[in-house]
């Protein structure tokens, strides 16, 4: 099976390792571990949810960054 189990389609397919790495960089800054193995069964629901929402977060900070004509 697939590492990336998500029925979630990119609209943008070669935006996929940034965003790995984003969930990486944001996981180590919350201080949550991501599996090794990419299972996330084992993942507390509330540290997967955390992690999701500070990537919304910081995707939202760069869209409106990019609108306003600044960078990241």
């Amino acid at each position: 099976m697939s590492a990336n189990r998500s029925s979630n389609q990119l609209v943008v397919p070669q935006a996929t390792a940034a965003l790995d790495q984003m969930k990486f960089e944001v996981a180590q800054e919350l201080g949550i571990a991501i599996p090794q193995d990419g299972y996330y069964g084992n993942m507390a629901t509330k540290d997967a949810g955390s992690i999701g929402g500070y990537i919304t977060r910081r995707l939202v900070q760069i869209a409106e960054q990019s609108l306003a004509g600044g960078s990241h």
